[in-house]
């Protein structure tokens, strides 16, 4: 039986948590001798939970190991376990960190040292929307990714705004993937997972977005983060738990001003009287971080050259990866013109293949 195979029937079990999986696996020092763990061996424990001991002995005994694993695999869910050389290293040293990473998309792509996570209103202004859109494109053509929590304002506009330049960017949920939450970002959730970058979850796919868990979320947007924007936040709002947490896992914290007369702007304006950084422009992120990022000047200034058709492909793959028909119908440049454009500006470096028969920019 593979390791693997044990953390994913731990995060299976809805009853107990990561604290409660982590401090098991810390006293035996293997999660398989940590699944196996009789209730005696449980009671050694120092500090242990014996509620939630009782209740894993319980349930453990209704688990299949290899169909809860099979349950993760035929939803075409990818995974990362506590014990992975590809588990995010940041990640790994929070306090409490997930167990289990499931994904769909793909994280080799995103620069995992370079992560910025985003946060603030869901019912944001749109002056706070429009300046945080225009921030992130500042940091266009950078390997920088964008990491935030596919929620509705703020969240939104930080995964669309980093798409829409060419940045990767990874959206931490707070359900399984059976789940989308809210509905109306499926859209942005299947752009993210074609070739931009990654959704992840701590949870079994067959978990809902129940209230409690979007705090928990947030804990992994702030600790898979070199440092944390707020873009908009009232005194109540989850963001202000995402700032805290941001401190706690000794992370860097930034904040976009707003009006003052804006109630989703007291706590940024509480953010920064306690000195977290202010950010009016890309450059401040860039300096708060420690950050030289170059853009690709080459690629801007192939791309602001290119013939008319070439353009038009380029502008046609400007959101995510397009088949050969796509491009014929939404260019309307005859088939043998059009492959030989892509052949072209593959030479040019400028577009690669993303799969079969699909097209994609270089990044």
């Amino acid at each position: 039986m593979k390791k693997s195979n044990y953390w994913i029937a731990f995060s299976s079990i809805e009853q107990i948590d990561s604290t409660f999986v982590q401090r098991l696996y810390n006293y035996f020092g293997d999660i398989e001798a940590a699944y196996k763990a009789s209730a005696r061996d449980l009671e050694q424990i120092e500090g242990l939970n014996i509620k939630k001991a009782k209740k894993f002995i319980e349930l453990r005994s209704k688990i299949n190991l290899e169909k809860t694993v099979d349950e993760v695999v035929k939803r075409n869910v990818k995974y990362l376990t506590f014990e992975d050389e590809k588990y995010p290293q940041m990640l790994k040293q929070i306090n409490n960190p997930p167990v289990v990473l499931y994904y769909k998309g793909d994280l080799d792509i995103c620069n995992l040292n370079r992560t910025l996570a985003v946060v603030g209103s869901r019912r944001a202004s749109s002056n706070a929307r429009k300046d945080l859109a225009h921030i992130i494109s500042k940091l266009g053509g950078t390997d920088i990714c964008v990491v935030s929590g596919l929620a509705s304002g703020i969240d939104t506009t930080a995964h669309e705004a980093a798409l829409d330049n060419n940045l990767k960017t990874i959206g931490v949920i707070a359900s399984g993937f059976d789940y989308t939450y809210p509905a109306a970002n499926k859209r942005l959730y299947e752009k993210i997972q074609d070739g931009n970058g990654a959704v992840i979850s701590e949870y079994y796919p067959t978990f809902e977005p129940l209230k409690f868990r979007f705090p928990q979320r947030n804990r992994i947007v702030s600790g898979l983060s070199s440092g944390t924007l707020v873009a908009e936040a009232s005194l109540k709002s989850g963001a202000l738990i995402t700032a805290n947490l941001t401190l706690e896992q000794g992370r860097e914290l930034m904040c976009i001003p707003g009006l003052i007369s804006n109630p989703n702007t007291q706590g940024i304006y509480k953010l920064l009287k306690n000195g977290a950084a202010i950010v009016t422009c890309a450059d401040d992120i860039l300096n708060t971080l420690g950050w030289e990022v170059q853009t690709n000047k080459q690629l801007v200034l192939e791309v602001s050259d290119l013939p008319e058709d070439e353009e038009k492909i380029f502008k046609a793959i400007e959101i995510e990866p397009k088949g050969v028909d796509e491009l014929l119908a939404q260019t309307g440049i005859k088939l043998d013109n059009l492959l030989t454009y892509l052949t072209t500006m593959e030479l040019k470096g400028i577009i690669e293949q993303a799969g079969t028969d699909r097209y994609k920019r270089v990044h």
